[in-house]
């Protein structure tokens, strides 16, 4: 029998909020265009060669950096956008914990969303509430598959200059757009209802469950690998939150995700669990633009430095830590690898 995948699109996402004491806000609501409901089209394949190279290593950080709020090098994407006066950005609506919209302040927040702010205050200098403000930062809130067609675009056409959306460091993607490096390792595991009876991946796939994940995402393309996984069944949703909401109301029987994004589902839904060990390695990268290389340089040379001034370890002890959402203690930041 044919293997079946659902695909659906919701304009309007509301998520059930937790009943503990946790300092997480208690629903996550967001609007995103609702994108076609056909499958993207197949990425591009990367040659042996290609694929056989680590796909986290990134063009040299700039050095030396240019002073904060001073003159960008002449030319550069760096000048573009200090002379706009905003940075453009991709960014979850609906990832709790690294990208989300506070129903109380309206704000966007999160782990991704602090790694903008660190690139734009690189660039125009100032203070973070000035970032807060959205006075630096116009951010356009997109679904995983706008990521990379985003980026292509570009912020004249409707795009953006740089994306932080959870997204992972892949050979095929560096195809398309070009990524930083590291600044996150996660991997991908799966959310099950409490009590459901499913303990990893391996026994969704032998019970034929209906596993869902988000159209555009590395976590739906390991899934669709019917040479691993022949027994599931893939239902395909536009964002990785419409995926919470198909577990919920029984349209799915497990969410697979990256461990970071389900850890923020289980405190939004006490009645959800995530099972099982990582299966996959995740490693996030800020994305821009493939042509934008001196752009690539000055964003690594910014998580050079988040890394080697403790900003990084703030970030992820205030989103992962003192939410309660992972265990201590805060790891050492990702390494990064030069020489693309």
């Amino acid at each position: 029998m044919r293997r079946r995948q659902s695909v659906a699109g919701l304009v309007a996402v509301a998520l059930w909020g937790c009943s503990g004491g946790t300092s997480l806000p208690d629903a996550v609501s967001v609007e995103v265009d609702a994108p076609a409901t056909t499958a993207p089209p197949p990425a591009p394949e990367c040659s042996e060669a290609e694929a056989a190279e680590d796909a986290t290593r990134s063009y040299d950080p700039l050095s030396p950096m240019p002073a904060p709020g001073g003159a960008m090098p002449s030319g550069s994407k760096m000048e573009e956008i200090a002379q706009r006066g905003r940075l453009i950005v991709g960014i979850s609506g609906d990832t709790l914990l690294f990208g989300s919209r506070n129903p109380f302040t309206g704000d966007l927040e999160g782990f991704d969303v602090d790694m903008l702010k660190e690139v734009a205050l690189a660039i125009f200098g100032g203070r973070y509430e000035d970032v807060d403000d959205d006075e630096l930062i116009e951010y356009r809130v997109i679904t995983y598959a706008q990521r990379l067609p985003a980026l292509e675009a570009g912020p004249d056409n409707g795009g953006v200059d740089i994306v932080a959306h959870t997204m992972t460091i892949n050979c095929a993607r560096w195809l398309r757009i070009a990524f930083s490096s590291k600044y996150y390792d996660a991997g991908q595991k799966v959310l099950v209802k409490q009590d459901s009876g499913f303990g990893d991946i391996g026994q969704l796939d032998a019970e034929g469950a209906r596993v869902c994940a988000p159209l555009g995402s590395t976590n739906i393309d390991e899934i669709s690998d019917e040479a691993r996984y022949p027994g599931l069944e893939v239902v395909g949703r536009a964002d990785i939150s419409d995926c919470l909401v198909a577990l919920q109301q029984g349209d799915a029987d497990a969410v697979t995700g990256d461990d970071t994004v389900l850890a923020g589902f289980v405190a939004q839904d006490p009645n959800t669990q995530v099972v099982g060990d990582t299966f996959t390695e995740e490693p996030y990268g800020l994305g821009m633009n493939v042509d934008d290389i001196d752009f690539v340089e000055f964003v690594n040379g910014v998580l050079e430095d988040v890394r080697s001034n403790g900003r990084w370890t703030e970030v992820y002890e205030k989103w992962l830590l003192d939410t309660g959402a992972l265990d201590p203690p805060a790891p050492e930041p990702p390494a990064a690898v030069y020489g693309r």
